[in-house]
């Protein structure tokens, strides 16, 4: 079998192994630097126009879990027993319209843009917003928009765990609302830029998961030719 057969098959089998994870063995830990590796994964991800509108905050501390169980039903028993537990953030509209000091410093200080293609490259963000996307007029699919992107960043770091053994689980099962204004009142988030996106935990599975279900991929793909 060739290195990439052996890559491909190792891929899939992540994706078998893969599970929404409700409940950790809370004895065992993930490494520093297994961990590391999945931030690394997350880091690297790709968002429209490399502006990465994320941010991942890894919540450690077990009084301020407990206070966002008040507000999370759907991750109680993640937040309890997870290894590492992670809330994925996002830029508010104001960061992210073309003109803001974001943008301006993506485009010239991360991504080192030289001034012509710099400019170019934000009128053509610009265009995209108001005019192709049509979004800048409605903060709330702005912001959308932006979460949306944040999920690519977390499916490639659950699939990075997973090639490795250790299990996952994202999760939207929260008041946004009151979520946001625990993290405020933690100093953990500023509510002049971010808002919560969606959480996810990491660990060792307790219990084994049941039978994988998908459908068919006839159901899934159509192909035009």
């Amino acid at each position: 079998m060739s290195q990439l057969e052996i890559t491909k098959n190792e891929i899939l089998s992540a994706f078998h192994f893969r599970h929404a994870t409700k409940e950790f063995d809370s004895n065992k830990k993930i490494s520093a630097s297994d961990f590391d590796y999945i931030l690394e994964a997350g880091r690297l991800s790709p968002s429209s126009y490399g502006f990465e509108p994320w941010k991942f905050v890894i919540v450690q501390n077990m009084d301020v879990r407990a206070k966002l169980a008040e507000y999370a039903t759907g991750a109680r028993k993640q937040l309890q027993s997870a290894s590492h537990f992670m809330i994925i953030l996002t830029r508010l509209p104001e960061d992210m319209v073309a003109g803001s000091d974001y943008i301006q410093r993506m485009l010239e200080h991360v991504q080192k843009l030289s001034p012509e293609i710099l400019q170019a490259k934000q009128n053509n963000y610009d265009d995209f917003l108001k005019t192709r996307f049509a979004i800048e007029d409605d903060p709330r699919v702005m912001f959308e928009w932006a979460c949306r992107q944040t999920y690519i960043a977390l499916g490639n770091m659950m699939t990075a765990a997973a090639l490795i053994g250790i299990d996952s689980c994202p999760m939207e099962g929260f008041n946004r609302e009151q979520i946001n204004e625990v993290l405020v009142a933690e100093g953990i988030m500023d509510p002049e830029h971010f808002g919560i996106s969606v959480m996810a935990a990491f660990g060792y599975r307790l219990h084994d998961p049941s039978e994988k279900t998908r459908r068919c991929m006839q159901e899934v793909v159509e192909w035009v030719e």
